[in-house]
């Protein structure tokens, strides 16, 4: 015996009867709120699990590409002027990325000048529209790492700059950053 859409649609009219007896109250006056909050917050944390999982082999590699900027007064030659070349950094369009500059110094230093100048369309999280930012440091003898966390604005890269200033003493640091 087949089901006839009479058969079939019977049970759901009862539950459409039953269900208009049934008196709900009316939401409070913050049920909206939370509801989005945590619709919210349930999104935002699906995304950062998914990121967080594809950001460590990113940042992982990202921090081995960046490990350019080493022996910083020390006697070896600037790395551009002996030829080799400028490290390089992938990062995706408007998804942030933490890239790690490595500072390294055979002395502790107080009192430092580091400025970072980005090319254009990228931003420093924090500092949106900025194209340099200069903060005073202090690096510790030995390795003194910085991490920098860039949002590629539109899907043109350039060349990251990082001036580390001490005293009579410069060093200028590139890094390529590339947007894909």
């Amino acid at each position: 015996m087949a089901n006839t859409p009479e058969k079939t649609m019977a049970p759901d009219r009862e539950l459409t009867a039953l269900l208009r007896d049934y008196s709900v109250p009316e939401p409070d006056s913050g049920f909206y709120d939370r509801a989005l909050a945590r619709a919210l917050h349930f999104g935002t944390r699906r995304q950062r699990k998914r990121w967080l999982a594809a950001g460590f082999g990113s940042a992982v590699a990202a921090g081995l590409a960046i490990w350019f900027v080493a022996g910083f007064f020390l006697a070896n030659p600037d790395p551009q002027q002996a030829g080799t070349p400028i490290p390089a950094v992938t990062i995706a369009l408007e998804e942030p990325h933490t890239v790690n500059l490595v500072f390294t110094s055979a002395t502790a230093l107080n009192a430092a000048m580091l400025t970072v100048s980005l090319p254009p369309d990228i931003e420093l999280a924090g500092f949106p529209g900025q194209r340099e930012i200069t903060w005073e440091t202090s690096l510790d003898a030995g390795k003194n790492m910085l991490p920098l966390t860039l949002v590629a604005v539109t899907p043109t890269g350039g060349e990251l700059l990082a001036r580390l200033r001490h005293d009579d003493r410069s060093r200028t640091f590139r890094v390529r950053v590339d947007i894909g």
